[in-house]
């Protein structure tokens, strides 16, 4: 589609496209280069998730993130962005503790972020809160299955609804999700014959990563798929480039060129016409 033809992507686009039947392409981004690449391909989905704090920063894990630091890179992603449907990652503890705290915290990313609706993680245990932030008037997506934030507390990153109880359980949660006012659910590292379930269970969109592809859209880590993640590849990942070996190769050949001094060449210099140059060198 021609840029000119494009609009930007709300809620009411994204509901129109599972009546339709038509699956959701989502990816993270966490600057402003990267989300106005995915958003000229087309990408109907960005968010700056807090998985920025392993991808772009080096922790081990998404738990140091704090809310500057997300709206910072929300901000960042925002002035990027014209079409696509942006989301607002609520980080670690912005949430969990009250009510209150929840929807001044998602207030902030819908106010200072210009996100079109926030995402927080948990089941049961986070419908009320979702219900009061909803309340408040701001657009709410859940996420169960492998819950990054509490991986301590469910074994760490590991795959979720292997068994019997475990299964029903996130079909539930689903469930209370939608009861509760969120518009969409993320379904997370879950086996792919479960979301089939989950998908029926609801009326809401699902989107999975790692979940198969049943779900109605998929998102995955940016750094993932373009190769530039290092530290562990997640099952369901697929690298589409291996932008990290071309990076290397790259800054390999410019020192290089340093070293054999072809570096910078003639069209890289700036000129000085010649009577200047021959003044210059009779007054030195």
């Amino acid at each position: 589609m021609a840029e000119e033809e494009r609009k930007k992507i709300d809620m009411g686009y994204l509901l129109r496209m599972k009546e339709q039947g038509e699956k959701v392409s989502w990816l993270t981004a966490y600057d402003y280069p990267t989300a106005l690449f995915e958003d000229k391909a087309g990408i109907e989905i960005i968010m700056p998730g807090d998985s920025g704090m392993m991808a772009l920063l080096g922790h081990k894990n998404t738990l140091p993130a704090t809310m500057d630091q997300m709206l910072w890179m929300t901000q960042a992603v925002s002035r990027a962005v014209k079409y696509a449907f942006l989301i607002g990652d609520m980080p670690y503890m912005s949430y969990q503790v009250s009510k209150e705290e929840a929807i001044r915290n998602a207030g902030r990313f819908m106010a200072e972020g210009g996100v079109d609706c926030i995402k927080l993680e948990g089941g049961a245990n986070m419908a009320d809160t979702i219900a009061a932030i909803v309340k408040a008037g701001i657009p709410v997506m859940g996420h169960i299955g492998m819950t990054p934030q509490s991986a301590a507390s469910i074994g760490g990153y590991k795959s979720q609804g292997r068994s019997v109880g475990a299964a029903k359980k996130i079909i539930e949660d689903a469930k209370l999700l939608e009861q509760a006012g969120a518009w969409s659910v993320l379904v997370e590292a879950v086996p792919a014959k479960l979301s089939r379930f989950i998908v029926d269970a609801v009326s809401i969109p699902v989107y999975g990563i790692g979940a198969g592809p049943d779900v109605d859209g998929q998102v995955i880590i940016v750094h993932d798929m373009l190769g530039l993640f290092q530290a562990f590849k997640p099952k369901f990942v697929r690298r589409y480039a291996e932008m990290g070996e071309a990076m290397v190769e790259a800054f390999e050949h410019y020192k290089s060129d340093i070293k054999a001094v072809t570096f910078p060449g003639p069209d890289e210099c700036y000129n000085i016409k010649e009577e200047e140059f021959k003044k210059l060198v009779a007054e030195l």
